[in-house]
């Protein structure tokens, strides 16, 4: 079997509003925009991929056109980040919000942050830190 990009695909009620906060705080860029129907459901969505480069796999902002917005959550969607802090900002000023502050595991070797998007989505945002040495 190839090892071929992975995909998510994020349900959501504004594919483009979820699309614009994704490629801003994120820097996910745009792939393609699909509309068609699943056994007669409408559908669009807005496929996006880090720097808009498909082969570094895709996050899909799915929308359903005649349901209603997602009740529960659909996934939590998962980011590692160069710099937590910088993203937590970015996060603030594009309508996120962040679920607690910051918190540093060492045994993991992460600082982590949770925040939901404008329509709520968790997501969990990982910094790597530096490991020591063995010396």
């Amino acid at each position: 079997m190839t090892n071929l990009p992975t995909f998510t695909k994020l349900i959501c009620r504004d594919e483009e509003a979820m699309a614009q906060y994704y490629g801003t705080v994120y820097g996910y860029g745009l792939v393609q925009r699909v509309e068609g129907d699943i056994n007669g459901e409408a559908f669009r969505e807005v496929i996006m991929a880090p720097g808009g480069d498909w082969t570094k796999g895709t996050l899909v902002m799915f929308n359903y056109v005649n349901r209603d917005a997602p009740r529960d959550q659909q996934v939590i969607l998962g980011f590692t980040v160069p710099d937590l802090d910088a993203l937590v900002e970015k996060i603030i000023a594009n309508g996120g919000k962040l679920c607690g502050p910051i918190h540093e595991e060492a045994d993991h070797g992460v600082r982590v942050v949770f925040s939901t998007d404008p329509e709520g989505a968790l997501c969990e945002n990982v910094q790597m830190l530096a490991v020591p040495q063995a010396g």
